[in-house]
C-alpha cells in the first residue's frame, strides 16, 4: 500500500506530492510556499504541528494517530476521523516538502471490557454471557471470527483498505500482551500518585473511593475488573486487589497483558509509548484530552497536537452511536453516493455539528461535482490565483491530484429523471441521457454511469415511498396548460436555457405570489416532490414531448392515480 490515499471507485486521494493541477512547472517548494498562506483547515492544523515540532526541536518520524473503540460495529464517524487525519498528514507533507517521515496509526482499544450489548448485533444472549471480558475474548456473535473485537477490527480494516488509506493497524490486546507497553506501564506504576492526583478531582466522590488507573484482568473469570488497588509493588511491577466475588487478595503484574489501564490513563500512556504527535477527537472529549495530556506529561511525554471536531447527529438531532446503530453506516452512504461525496461531507466545517442522515446525500454529491468543475476552471487560470486551488475541497479530497468531473448532469437532475420516467432501468435512463449529452456513454463517462446507479438506489429506497402528487390549483392548472402549448412550439432540441426562459415568463404572467411558488408547483404536481434542479434543464434531459405528456397526465388526474 502506498501513501497517500487512493479511494475505491476512482481514487479519492492522489499522490501527496502531486502538483500537476498547479501546472507542470510547479515544484514542491512552490507548492509549500502557497500552502504556508492557505486558510484551508488541514494546512492550519499542519502549520501548528510544524511550529510545535520546531519549538521542542524534535527530529523524528511524526506520528499521527486515530483511535477506535470496537465495542460496536464501526460507524461513519470512525471513517471521518481517519480521513480528516489523513488530510492533515498530507498537508504536513506538502508544507515540509515531504522531507519529514510520517506514519498514521489506527489504534483499536480492543482490550476494553464489553460493558453493554450493542443493539444492532445478533446473538445478544451470547454477548450478555461474556460481559466485562476483553473484546478480543468475547465470542463473535456473527460466527465469523475468533472474537467480537476481531470481527469489528476486520470490518474497519476492510473498509479503510478499500479506500487505500496508508495506515498501520495496532491492537491494544497485541500491544499489552506482547510487552510493547511494559515500560510505559511501569512508568505509570512508578508515578501512580501523580496520576491519581490528576484523575481524582475529575471523579464523583463515590467513584474516587474505588478508582485506580490499573484494571486487572481477573485470572479466574477473564473479566476486566474495576476495583480499588490495595497494594503496589514498584520493584516487582505488581499490584494487589481484592476479588469482588471471593474477597480473596489477588496479586498480578501490571505488564504482559495482566492489566490494562482506565481509558484516560490508557490514552495518555499510548501517546507516551508510541510517541504520538497528532490526534484529533470529538468535542465531547475536550475534558478527557486535557486530563490525558496532563498524565502524558507526568509520564515524561509531550502530549500530541490536534483539534476537537463537532459530533455527527442523526435525523432527530441526537449524537450517533456505535452501540445504538443510529445515523448512517458507511455501507449505506456508499449504496447511494460516491466515496468522494462522503469525503466532502467529512471535509466541510469539521468544527460544526452536522446531521448525518440520508437526506444530506444528494446535496453532497452535487456539491462535490461543483467543486470538481470549479477546480478545473481555477486550474485554467480563469480569474483565479494558484492559492485558490488549495482552498478548494477537491484538492484535499484527492491530495492534489484532482480528476476531471466528466459529469454533464447533476445528481439531483438524475433523481428527477428516474422519478419522472418511473423507470429503474439503466438502459432506459441512458437513452434520455444520450439525447441530452450525445457524446456520453457508460464507457466514456464511467463516473456518470456510477451516478445513474446511485440515483436508482436512492429513488427506490427514499423518493418512491415518499412520492405524493397533488392536484394543481386553478392558477397552476392554467399555467401548466400554457406551458404545454409553449413547449410544443419549441424545437425538439431546444437547449435548457431557452426552455428555462419560457418557464420563467409563464410564471411571471400568471398570478403567483412569487416565482418560487410556480417552480415549487411544477415539482409537486409533476414529480411528486417539493424541489428539484432547474426545470429547464430537467425538460431538456427528459424531453419536450415527454414533459408535455407528463403535464397532460397531471391535468387529467391520471398521474395521481398511479
Amino acid at each position: 500500500m502506498t501513501d497517500p490515499v487512493e479511494a475505491a471507485a476512482g481514487g479519492a486521494l492522489g499522490d501527496a506530492a502531486a502538483t500537476a493541477a498547479l501546472g507542470d512547472a510547479a515544484t514542491a517548494a512552490q507548492l509549500a510556499a502557497l500552502a504556508r498562506d492557505s486558510r484551508a483547515w488541514p494546512f492550519e492544523e499542519a502549520r501548528k504541528l510544524i511550529a510545535r515540532r520546531d519549538k521542542v526541536g524534535q527530529d523524528k518520524t511524526v506520528i499521527f494517530e486515530t483511535g477506535y473503540g470496537p465495542s460496536g460495529l464501526p460507524h461513519i464517524g470512525t471513517f471521518g476521523e481517519v480521513l480528516r487525519t489523513t488530510m492533515v498528514r498530507h498537508a504536513f507533507r506538502v508544507l515540509t516538502e515531504d522531507t519529514v517521515p510520517t506514519r498514521l496509526i489506527c489504534f483499536s482499544d480492543d482490550m476494553d471490557g464489553l460493558r453493554k450489548v450493542p443493539d444492532n448485533v445478533p446473538n445478544q444472549d451470547l454477548l450478555r454471557a461474556n460481559l466485562d471480558k476483553p473484546l478480543t475474548q468475547v465470542p463473535d456473535p456473527f460466527g465469523k471470527f475468533r472474537s467480537f473485537g476481531e470481527h469489528n477490527n476486520a470490518m474497519l480494516r476492510s473498509f479503510l483498505d478499500a479506500f487505500g488509506f496508508d495506515y498501520e493497524f495496532m491492537s491494544a490486546t497485541d500491544c499489552y500482551t506482547s510487552g510493547r507497553f511494559d515500560r510505559a506501564l511501569m512508568t505509570v506504576l512508578e508515578r501512580y500518585d501523580e496520576v491519581m492526583a490528576v484523575m481524582l478531582p475529575s471523579l464523583r466522590e463515590e467513584r474516587q473511593a474505588t478508582y485506580s488507573p490499573f484494571l486487572p484482568v481477573c485470572p479466574r473469570t477473564g473479566k476486566v475488573l474495576q476495583v480499588p488497588i490495595i497494594e503496589r509493588d514498584v520493584a516487582s511491577g505488581a499490584i494487589v486487589y481484592k476479588d469482588p466475588e471471593t474477597e480473596k487478595l489477588v496479586r498480578v503484574k501490571v505488564t504482559g497483558g495482566a492489566c490494562k489501564l482506565q481509558w484516560k490513563a490508557d490514552w495518555a500512556m499510548r501517546w507516551y509509548a508510541l510517541g504520538v504527535d497528532y490526534e484529533m477527537a470529538g468535542k465531547d472529549l475536550i475534558d478527557s484530552v486535557k486530563l490525558s495530556s496532563r498524565i502524558c506529561a507526568i509520564l515524561g511525554g509531550l502530549p500530541p497536537d490536534g483539534f476537537n471536531y463537532e459530533l455527527f447527529l442523526d435525523e432527530n438531532g441526537e449524537k450517533i452511536s456505535k452501540s445504538r446503530g443510529n445515523g448512517l453506516t458507511i455501507d449505506e452512504w456508499l449504496r447511494y453516493a460516491s466515496p468522494e461525496s462522503l469525503a466532502l461531507f467529512m471535509y466541510q466545517a469539521p468544527r460544526k455539528a452536522k446531521r448525518l442522515y440520508f437526506d444530506v446525500i444528494p446535496r453532497n454529491v452535487d456539491d462535490y461535482l461543483t467543486f470538481l468543475e470549479k477546480y478545473r476552471a481555477q486550474a485554467s487560470g480563469e480569474g483565479s490565483k494558484p492559492e485558490d486551488l488549495l482552498a478548494n475541497p477537491a484538492w484535499h479530497i484527492h491530495s492534489g491530484d484532482v480528476p476531471d468531473a466528466g459529469v454533464p448532469i447533476s445528481f439531483s437532475m438524475l433523481l428527477n429523471l428516474v422519478s419522472a420516467s418511473n423507470s429503474e432501468d439503466r438502459d432506459v435512463l441512458w437513452g434520455f441521457i444520450r439525447r441530452y449529452a450525445p457524446d456520453a456513454s457508460p464507457q466514456t463517462h464511467p463516473r456518470l454511469d456510477q451516478l445513474v446507479g446511485y440515483a436508482i438506489h436512492y429513488f427506490h429506497d427514499f423518493v418512491l415511498p415518499a412520492k405524493r402528487y397533488r392536484e394543481p390549483t386553478e392558477v397552476e392548472r392554467a399555467a401548466l396548460a400554457e406551458l404545454s402549448e409553449k413547449l410544443a412550439a419549441l424545437p425538439r432540441d431546444a437547449d435548457a436555457e431557452t426552455i428555462q426562459n419560457v418557464v420563467y415568463e409563464i410564471g411571471k404572467t400568471h398570478p403567483f405570489d412569487n416565482l418560487r411558488d410556480w417552480f415549487k408547483a411544477l415539482y409537486e404536481v409533476l414529480i411528486g416532490q417539493s424541489q428539484g434542479p432547474r426545470f429547464g434543464s430537467f425538460v431538456a434531459l427528459y424531453g419536450i414531448d415527454e414533459t408535455r405528456a407528463l403535464i397532460g397526465r397531471a391535468l387529467d388526474g391520471s398521474l395521481r392515480e398511479d
